[in-house]
């Protein structure tokens, strides 16, 4: 009869030692020797009439080793079920050689494993934690500014023929060249589309005036602040560290010129935006804005204080792990087996997402978190209306019902939502939890924090 004892080689390691005795496996492997050669198909013997000697000279060792692993298999997971053991992924094989298994001579075995014990632990007081909820003060600039940019997002594009004014937007072709004008054989060219207004203040009027063709030669740095000029050395494949770069002269060729006429602020540019809703008065649509700036800057918020939370769950929660066992675990997955060295370095990583799963599993497990099929299906319903850019609404058509089957079918994505979902419920859970004191504050300095909150943790 096997038997699985247990001895304690380190901090929530264990060693198991299982022994067992040729009856465990012997019957299983005679009979399974036997069934195969009922079904064995030799030439030169009919089925099933193929001599016993034969079939385990042939399969013997494969069938004898099979059955002997399975075993050990089959006493090992009885044995972690009875005594209730909960183990980190699986038992590791301590300097088994099958080697020792020989189908001529079945004899007693012993095997040994090592186990990583998932420890006992208990979660950091979030009621006790230091933390903030912010409100995004929502200023007439802000206001302005917001609807300024609606108004040239759904506005039109007018033809122009001549560069008047730094509102004109400018199709141009960057042509590398050298200090006298020549094309640089093999050099950057690249077409792109700006607004006057994107190129220094003193070189502006350089361009004023200027029609379709009309071109101007300078270096980059000479005709753009830093901001643009990142976002242009960027989109040219050039590197903004490389001092080579910016000496660099450019044909810059106007192409195209255009002048974007804003929309009318009235009840047309206010039902196109907000269909469901009756906006008649520009004090209406300014009402609405103000709600939408507001909503985002809420929801900022509130991800801040979830993160917040995730902080004093990760870095306030006290949990042992048996590194030593997991260090040897790592090294075994993945296609390509991971070194001593490769294990050690990667471990404080792996260690810390380890650390987040059990305490994400906790908080499932005590506040009785479940993710339910149909709020997958809303899931999915509201990242296809997301994509598409449409309100939510029009459930009942064919085509939305379709997709989401279609979604619901796919185990990936499933997963995906599924994690995607459960780990919101897990903040939202944290965010009871916390007392946070309220804050009123202006949009710089909240950016400014979250900045600094993200180059903190990172």
């Amino acid at each position: 009869m096997a038997t699985v004892t247990k001895e304690n080689i380190g901090l929530l390691n264990e060693k198991l030692t299982l022994k067992l005795e040729k009856t465990d496996y012997l019957p299983t492997f005679e009979k399974s020797l036997k069934d195969y050669s009922k079904k064995a198909n030799i030439p030169g013997f009919r089925k099933g009439m193929v001599p016993a000697g034969l079939i385990k000279k042939m399969y013997g060792p494969s069938l004898f080793t099979d059955e002997v692993l399975r075993t050990v298999d089959r006493e090992l997971i009885k044995y972690l079920e009875e005594e209730k053991l909960d183990i980190f992924a699986q038992p590791l094989p301590v300097e088994m050689d099958i080697r020792q298994l020989d189908v001529n001579n079945p004899a007693d075995y012993t095997f040994h494993f090592e186990i990583g014990m998932k420890p006992e632990f208990a979660l950091a007081d979030l009621s006790k934690a230091k933390v903030t909820r912010y409100k995004v003060k929502i200023t007439d600039e802000m206001i302005n500014n917001e609807i300024t940019r609606l108004q040239n997002r759904y506005g039109n594009m007018k033809d122009e023929n001549t560069v008047n004014t730094e509102e004109n937007v400018l199709n141009v072709l960057f042509t590398e060249v050298d200090e006298n004008g020549n094309e640089v054989e093999g050099g950057v060219k690249k077409d792109n589309s700006l607004l006057v207004k994107y190129f220094k203040e003193d070189f502006r009027s350089n361009l004023l005036g200027k029609h379709i063709d009309d071109y101007v030669i300078a270096q980059l740095d000479k005709i753009f602040a830093e901001k643009e000029l990142d976002f242009i050395l960027a989109d040219l494949g050039l590197d903004k560290n490389d001092p080579a770069a910016l000496q660099k002269h450019f044909k810059i060729q106007i192409t195209k010129i255009g002048l974007l006429e804003k929309r009318e602020l009235n009840e047309e540019f206010f039902k196109q935006l907000y269909p469901n809703d009756e906006l008649k008065t520009e004090a209406d649509f300014r009402n609405k804005v103000v709600e939408e700036i507001q909503a985002y800057w809420d929801n900022q918020a509130r991800n801040q204080l979830q993160h917040m939370a995730y902080h004093e769950l990760l870095d306030g929660t006290t949990i042992d792990f048996p590194e030593s066992f997991l260090k040897k675990w790592m090294q075994t997955q993945g296609e390509e087996k991971k070194t001593e060295e490769d294990a050690e370095k990667e471990f404080p990583t792996f260690k810390n997402q380890l650390k987040w799963t059990l305490i994400s599993d906790k908080i499932v497990r005590e506040n009785n978190i479940e993710v339910k099929p149909e709020e997958i299906k809303a899931f999915a319903r509201q990242q296809l209306f997301g994509y598409m850019n449409m309100p939510m609404g029009g459930d009942d058509q064919p085509w939305v019902n379709n997709y989401i089957d279609k979604m619901m079918q796919d185990r990936k994505y499933i997963e995906d939502a599924y994690n995607r979902i459960q780990s919101q419920k897990i903040f939202e859970w944290a965010e009871t939890q916390v007392k946070p004191a309220e804050q009123e504050i202006a949009m710089e300095d909240f950016v400014k924090i979250q900045e600094e909150h993200k180059h903190h943790h990172h």
